[in-house]
This record gives C-alpha cells, structure tokens and sequence, in this order.
C-alpha cells in the first residue's frame, strides 16, 4: 500500500509551508530513532535497484537525489538518507541567518501538479546549518547548495560564495553553486556573461587552495535558470567548461507560466514556477546543454520529474544524474521507486550491464 496516498490529502489541509515543516520534523524524528532508522535504511534499499553510476568522480548507489530546497537547514538529513535517495542536495545556506521573504510565500497549484515560491533564499547561516549537519548520522551522498544573503551587494557576491564555499568543502560530496534563483533580487544577474567568468575564475581558485589544503578534491557544480535562451545557455555553458567546472545543474525554478490558464488558482502569485509545468523548459535547456558541451562536463537534471517517464525524459536529454523536489509533493517516496524500477527494466529490456552503459556516457 502506498502510505503516502492516505497522508496527503491531510498534509494538503494545511498551509504548504507548515506541511513542508511537519514532514521535515516527522522525518527528522524517525532519523533520530536509532537503530530504527537503520532498520527502515536496510529494509527500503533492500526493496529499491539501486543502479550504482560514477559521476564528477563520485561513486553514487543510484543516480536519483533530493533537490536543494527541500531540507534548506540539514535539519531532516537522516530520514531522508533513510528513504534511499542516491544523493541528497541541502540548502540553499547563506553565510548569515536571514528569514527570507515574508509569508505566505509557497503556493500548491493542484489542479497541474505545480508549486509557486518565492522563499527568499530562507536560511538558518552557516553555523547552524553545519551544527545541525554534526548531529547526523546520514550515509547517504550529499550535496550542499550555497549562495549569497540578500543584504549583499552584488558586486560583493564572491565574498559570500567564497565564505560559504570554505566553510563547508570538508563536509560535502560536491557543492552547488547557486545563481539562477528568482527570489532574490539580482541574483540571476551572476549568470552574465563579465560576472559569470568573474565568479567562476575565484570559485576555482578557491577549491583549488583548499583541494591542497584538505589534500582531497571536492566537486564545484552550478545551478542555472531555466529562463534563458540558447545563446546564453551556449555561453554559460562554454563559460563553465573553460573554468573546468565539474558539473551544471539544470535547471532553477521559472519566472514564466508555461500552459498555465489564469484561472489556475494562486497562478498569478510571484515567484519560481516548479513542478509539472517546468518539466518541458527544463529538458530542453538539458538537450541544449548536452548538446554545446559534448560530454566536457556532466549535468544533473532537475524540474518536473512527476513520474518515471519524466525521469527518463531527462536521462535520454542529457542529464546523468537527477533530482526531485516538487514530484515528492504530489507522489511521496514511492516516485523514487517507480523511477529506479523503470530504469532497472530498461536496462534489462536493452540488455545493458549498467544504467552508464545504457545512456552511452
């Protein structure tokens, strides 16, 4: 039976955004329950293919995450490892706490399986978040996801990148950098094409002085919108070839309304589309991606994976590793488990040895 189908409609009582806590808190309550979670951590990963992919030179147990967003203050890192997520993204975390922009600021749109935000880059700061990292126990790959605070200027931006970026480069698989948040004002102006390169030239700077200093070599990836056209998505992504980033993360939330009638409830909020309506424009910005960067680095396809369709929509576009954020709001847990059983049956199906094998990548 499919629990999460009988808890939804009482999750989709209350305000999004006091649903997202409660499911946080209820999942970092079952993290805490040791050995508990350990018991769950077996018996689920027992019941999932797991499909283990190398990518950025990490060895994943499956190639389908967590998007950053869902658990922004590491608070809930041991449930969610628990379910069977081949990676987690955290975040995003800014240097210092700030609350984001005011409430309500996250819309259900229901009837087309959607979400509207507009958080405002909400973040506890660095110290909390890594305080909170601390206490888990998790096992699973994470990601962490970092950007600047809305106080910022920015032509200071760097210094809250930078500052994020040492702060947390001993503690995670890789690290997301993201600038294609529509949130925060200006923030997408670092996908320019002067203030790109700049960024980029610090930020690998940067790695490589702790690369020395740590004596191992953490992944620099980066988050882009999806609300560009494909000169720009030619240039950023020649832009992060040449700086030799490790991977792209396509894509961010949309500005735009893609099929979306003005009568769709709460359609005409502000803020980052997600969801069902983003899934297109994502995948599209992945095949260009794909296409202009002709395998010199790898990308993470993210943005309306609703169902194993969806997912492999994004696998065949480009993308060799995926995430979900929105679709575990309208199908719960088991879409992680109707993605990878899809996979395990195309690979079967081609009579391939691995998902690698079968993507050709």
């Amino acid at each position: 039976m499919d629990s999460y189908r009988l808890l939804r409609p009482l999750l989709f009582r209350l305000p999004p955004e006091t649903s997202h806590q409660f499911t946080l808190r209820a999942l970092s309550l079952a993290g805490r329950m040791h050995p508990l979670d350990q018991f769950l951590a077996d018996a689920v990963r027992g019941r999932l293919p797991q499909h283990p992919i190398t990518v950025m030179g990490i060895p994943f147990p499956n190639p389908v995450g967590v998007a950053a967003g869902l658990d922004k203050h590491a608070s809930a890192v041991d449930g969610l490892s628990a379910l069977g997520f081949g990676f987690v993204e955290l975040g995003t975390v800014t240097p210092l706490a700030q609350p984001g922009n005011p409430r309500p600021r996250l819309f259900r749109l229901s009837t087309i399986n959607g979400v509207i935000n507009r958080n405002g880059f909400n973040s506890v700061g660095l110290n909390q978040f890594l305080s909170n990292l601390a206490r888990s126990r998790h096992t699973v790959r994470l990601g962490i996801n970092i950007g600047k605070n809305a106080a910022t200027p920015l032509e200071h931006a760097e210094h809250d990148y930078l500052t994020a970026l040492r702060a947390v480069y001993g503690v995670a698989d890789y690290i997301a950098v993201n600038i294609s948040s529509p949130n925060t004002p200006g923030l997408r102006d670092l996908q320019s094409e002067d203030a790109l390169e700049n960024l980029l030239g610090k930020l690998k700077d940067e790695q490589s002085r702790l690369s020395d200093n740590h004596g191992y070599y953490t992944p620099l990836a980066v988050k882009i919108s999806p609300d560009i056209d494909q000169i720009d998505i030619d240039r950023i992504a020649e832009s992060l070839a040449r700086y030799e980033l490790d991977a792209v993360i396509a894509t961010n939330t949309t500005v735009s309304r893609p099929g979306v009638s003005a009568q769709v409830p709460q359609s005409i909020e502000q803020g980052g589309l997600s969801g069902e309506p983003l899934n297109e424009i994502s995948s599209r910005v992945i095949a260009r991606l794909a296409s202009t960067l002709g395998g010199a680095l790898p990308i993470i396809g993210v943005g309306g994976i609703m169902n194993a369709t969806d997912a492999w929509e994004k696998f065949t576009a480009g993308a060799s590793l995926i995430q979900l954020y929105t679709g575990l709001i309208y199908r719960g847990p088991r879409l992680l488990g109707d993605i990878l059983a899809d996979i395990d049956q195309r690979i079967s199906n081609a009579q391939a040895g691995s998902l690698t094998e079968l993507l050709g990548r």
